[in-house]
């Protein structure tokens, strides 16, 4: 699996290097040099517009990824910052004192554009190519879905943004409304999910299927409150017989366990570029770390680390049960420099290691993947919804055991839970403990209505409703006068 990721992650960064010369072109002029009879009519021209969307899909450029997981998790109760030339952007995120002109923004507003314009190219051209209609639907299917899902980022972010369908319409648009774009992301998951090929079976490792179309429908419909939809599509992709629970918490997030049966929907990260590397472990190990005093584990002198510290809350490393072995991935004390144990906990510095240390790490680039959706994610969203809907029932329960029993904790017992509301607040807990570090956490205390609350009870009473979306980055208001920026911004 390994061998055939890396071979896919190539492609991709070989297709946006190639992509990258002509980017003016591609965004001024649709019909540029690339849709011309000498490029586009071959699959090879066709699949390297398709391969550049999954890369800039994949967000693949930069420190990116670091970056989303600041965005994501520093305005919640998990983590924070400090240390390094990012502390100045990041105190801002956890401040609740951003505005439109943050340095995180633009490239989250940006790139996924340049994804769906990629794809639309893909979707005008696909007819014109010298191949069968079942590879023509299929190319087009994946162009659709990383066309849906960059517009399903982009509405977490920022709401509404203004929906481009095709290279040929205005440069300036204005935002539709929250139902348009909604209605459009779903329309497109719907109908492309029996076209694209079932898990396990499609053309290389990080290539769109079936499952990950019905999965992000699942999270789409989770996320905007359809709580019956959100159960039946849980129950489409359970229905697959494909996915299941990786045995081992602890071992899950591996460089050598990339493609396990849990992931299904992945950002693919390699060590060997430095485009694609997984920097996540050089925000989160001490400055003077030698050795684990858990694992034992020791620093590599080819391994880097940066200034910058991403730090969880002592209150979220305390909340764990003593025995809940996925609290093992957070690094509670180590050994420094001078061969002193140092303990983290008490100081607000505990740090994740979710994304164990790569041994073959090139640098601050690791080879394991960063996770987008995971099975775990499918059955807690089943479980949340069937509460929404029914209140506790045995069902929701036995589905939320499925992952506490793999992390080694007792079974909930239902008459433990005499409302909605109780289950609800647990399931809340039951995500964090699951989904820390994986970028989850700010959607889920919005949808939770407990954003604002767990912001002011951290003593920022500054938060108000508009925090939950970011503004539009003010070089995109700036260069589009059609464009209405968020309320309070």
């Amino acid at each position: 699996m390994k061998n055939k990721h890396h071979v896919f992650v190539s492609i991709i960064i070989l297709s946006i290097s190639a992509m990258m010369s002509c980017e003016s072109n591609l965004m001024e002029k649709p019909d540029s040099e690339l849709s011309n009879n000498t490029f586009l009519p071959y699959k090879e021209g066709i699949e390297s517009v398709l391969f550049a969307a999954y890369a800039y899909t994949a967000n693949l450029f930069d420190y990116n990824d670091n970056d989303r997981y600041a965005i994501q998790e520093m305005c919640t109760d998990i983590l924070w910052q400090s240390g390094g030339g990012e502390n100045g952007r990041a105190i801002q995120i956890i401040q609740f004192t951003w505005d439109a002109s943050h340095g995180y923004l633009p490239r989250f507003y940006d790139i996924p554009y340049k994804a769906i314009n990629h794809a639309n190219i893909v979707i005008e051209n696909i007819q014109n190519v010298n191949a069968d209609d079942d590879y023509k639907a299929e190319i087009s299917a994946e162009a659709r879905f990383l066309r849906a899902i960059n517009y399903y980022y982009l509405w977490d972010f920022f709401g509404p943004v203004p929906l481009r369908k095709s290279t040929e319409e205005a440069v300036e648009l204005p935002r539709p409304s929250e139902d348009e774009l909604l209605n459009f992301i779903e329309t497109e998951l719907k109908e492309i999910s029996g076209i694209l090929p079932d898990p396990g079976k499609e053309n290389a490792y990080g290539r769109a299927n079936n499952g990950a179309s019905k999965s992000f429908l699942c999270k789409f419909y989770l996320n905007t409150k359809q709580w019956q939809k959100c159960v039946d599509m849980a129950n489409e992709v359970i229905s697959m017989n494909y996915y299941q629970l990786f045995p081992v918490y602890t071992n899950m997030f591996k460089a050598e366990n990339d493609g396990n049966k849990e992931m299904i929907w992945v950002r693919p990260a390699s060590s060997q570029s430095t485009d694609t590397g997984n920097r996540f472990i050089a925000v989160s190990t001490p400055p003077n770390f030698r050795k684990d005093t858990v694992s034992g584990i020791e620093w590599q002198n080819n391994w880097q680390n940066f200034a910058s510290d991403y730090r969880l809350y002592d209150s979220f490393v305390n909340s764990f049960a003593p025995n809940d072995i996925r609290k093992s991935l957070i690094l509670t004390s180590y050994i420094d420099t001078e061969d002193k144990t140092i303990q983290m906990l008490g100081n607000d510095y505990c740090m994740s290691w979710k994304y164990w240390p790569d041994p073959n790490a090139n640098g601050s680039d690791h080879g394991n993947d960063r996770v987008v959706i995971r099975y775990a994610d499918i059955l807690l969203s089943k479980a949340e919804a069937l509460n929404e809907l029914n209140g506790p029932t045995q069902d929701a329960i036995d589905l939320i055991n499925l992952i506490r029993n793999r992390a080694e904790l007792p079974s909930l017992i239902l008459s433990d839970f005499n409302a909605r509301e109780s289950l609800k607040d647990h399931i809340l807990k039951e995500r964090g403990w699951e989904f820390y570090s994986e970028e989850k956490r700010r959607r889920d205390l919005i949808r939770h209505g407990k954003f604002v609350e767990f912001a002011h009870q951290r003593g920022y009473t500054n938060v108000q409703s508009h925090h939950q979306l970011y503004p539009i980055p003010q070089f995109v208001m700036d260069s589009n006068p059609l464009l209405i920026q968020n309320e309070g911004y």
